[in-house]
């Protein structure tokens, strides 16, 4: 166990992130982790949160957000926008376009680029770190993925599924240092109830 574990993350976004998992969580390939005795040794703003009317309208937030840090003084490499798997990977490429931004999405190699905002799957997401993150597409039956829900025989299989789909939501949200922008189109991920537990809520764009 790793005592006073400091953070690469803000206060603000390992709070709500936590809310995601349990003080024990184990991963994908079995590894456990007691994350009481993590520690975020700076601030920043709270995560923001949006549930969109389609993908049309969550392209132009997520473009518009990009735009907004980079005048901010956020660089392109400082940018990384995972979605849940290469099926959603399209949504990422036109929220980086609407952006005007050049982009690269990630390969097993999870080299990042200069000058270009990082695109990939929350499975390449573990140990890298950005300035600004966005996870898109947290859309219902998107994460948790439902192919994976209707393939489990029984209740043991079926809460596996759960935890190790909060997790990856949990390492994409947790590569944020500064910035973290969290979207879906309606209905949005149960998941995100938990993010905002003791928020207002959602901020909904009509």
């Amino acid at each position: 166990m790793r005592l006073g574990n400091p953070h690469r993350t803000s206060h603000q976004i390992r709070t709500q992130a936590d809310r995601l998992l349990a003080p024990v969580v184990t991963d994908v390939d079995g590894n456990s982790e007691n994350r009481n005795d993590t520690v975020s040794v700076f601030n920043g703003p709270p995560p923001t949160i949006h549930s969109l009317e389609n993908e049309g309208e969550e392209i132009k937030t997520v473009g518009n957000w990009i735009r907004e840090k980079v005048k901010a003084g956020v660089l392109p490499h400082e940018f990384g926008v995972f979605v849940r798997s290469e099926a959603q990977l399209d949504r990422a490429r036109a929220a980086a376009k609407e952006a005007g931004m050049a982009f690269k999405v990630l390969d097993e190699h999870v080299e990042t680029a200069s000058g270009h905002v990082s695109i990939g799957t929350m499975h390449l997401a573990k140990g890298l770190e950005f300035r600004a993150v966005v996870v898109m597409a947290c859309d219902d039956e998107i994460i948790p993925l439902q192919e994976r829900i209707e393939t489990v025989g029984d209740d043991a299989d079926l809460q596996e599924v759960y935890d190790t789909e909060r997790h990856l939501l949990y390492v994409a949200c947790t590569r944020a240092r500064d910035h973290l922008l969290v979207t879906g189109v309606a209905p949005v991920s149960e998941f995100l109830d938990d993010f905002t537990k003791g928020d207002r809520g959602l901020a909904a764009h009509q």
